[in-house]
């Protein structure tokens, strides 16, 4: 049962939805399955966090002495983060795309990282909720 409780972690880290149909298919309990996938997703966070920015500072090291003309802000990423903001990259990004990539986003855009954390983690928790117990009801319908 550990390695199971493992797997639906580890899976959760990099997408919840693989995770959570892995849980029901160990058979395991739908509370067990909504804390693992919470820790595995915040673990996940954390892990895209951490790893983006060490990666933007290399980068942002290696291009000091170039200057590029600045890219004109258009396309449909950046109208969302115009109109929708962190809440929006953190929060619907989370539950929509996932949190690595939601961070990996956010990175790209400068955005405060520890909003853009506390962002995610809320849509982490609120997506492991959701679809946890949108697959319980289903199973029980069955």
């Amino acid at each position: 049962m550990f390695l199971q409780i493992l797997t639906v972690a580890g899976l959760a880290t990099f997408e919840i939805y693989a995770a959570i149909p892995a849980g029901f298919a160990f058979k395991l309990s739908p509370w067990t399955i909504f804390l693992t996938t919470v820790i595995g997703g915040l673990a996940g966070v954390f892990a895209a966090a951490f790893l983006g920015d060490k990666i933007r500072k290399f980068f942002a090291r290696k291009k000091k002495g170039e200057v590029k003309p600045p890219k004109p802000k258009t396309g449909i990423v950046y109208r969302i983060w115009e109109k929708y903001g962190i809440i929006g990259l953190g929060f619907l990004g989370t539950v929509t795309v996932g949190a690595p990539l939601s961070i990996a986003v956010g990175v790209g855009f400068k955005a405060p990282l520890q909003k853009l954390i506390v962002w995610c983690c809320i849509g982490v928790i609120a997506r492991c909720a959701f679809f946890t117990s949108l697959a319980w009801y289903g199973l029980k319908l069955v």
